[in-house]
């Protein structure tokens, strides 16, 4: 009695129900930059790469320039120099907030 291909054989139960699974997958293409930025955010070292983009989060709704500009003439500036000077140190050092 066959009981299916060869390699199913050497499988154990636990691995054979993973391999039978379908999960889709995209290959995507990353700047080398972004990939190690993507790989710096991840919590833990198994942490998959699917993950951390779930785990992301991006605004709903985003300001075009002059938009920007005008806000800016109407109330002032958004940051302090203190601020500004603590974002451009986070920009440096290139690590998640």
């Amino acid at each position: 009695m066959s009981r299916g291909p060869r390699y199913l054989e050497s499988l154990d139960s636990g691995t054979h129900i993973m391999h039978s699974l379908c999960m889709a997958i995209k290959t995507i293409s990353l700047r080398l930059e972004a990939y190690e930025k993507l790989r710096g955010a991840r919590r833990f070292a198994g942490e998959s790469f699917s993950e951390v983009v779930l785990r992301a989060t991006w605004p709903e709704q985003t300001l075009t320039g002059a938009e920007l500009l005008e806000r800016y003439h109407a109330r002032g500036p958004f940051f302090t120099e203190e601020s500004l000077e603590r974002i451009e140190r986070l920009k440096a050092e290139d690590r998640p907030w």
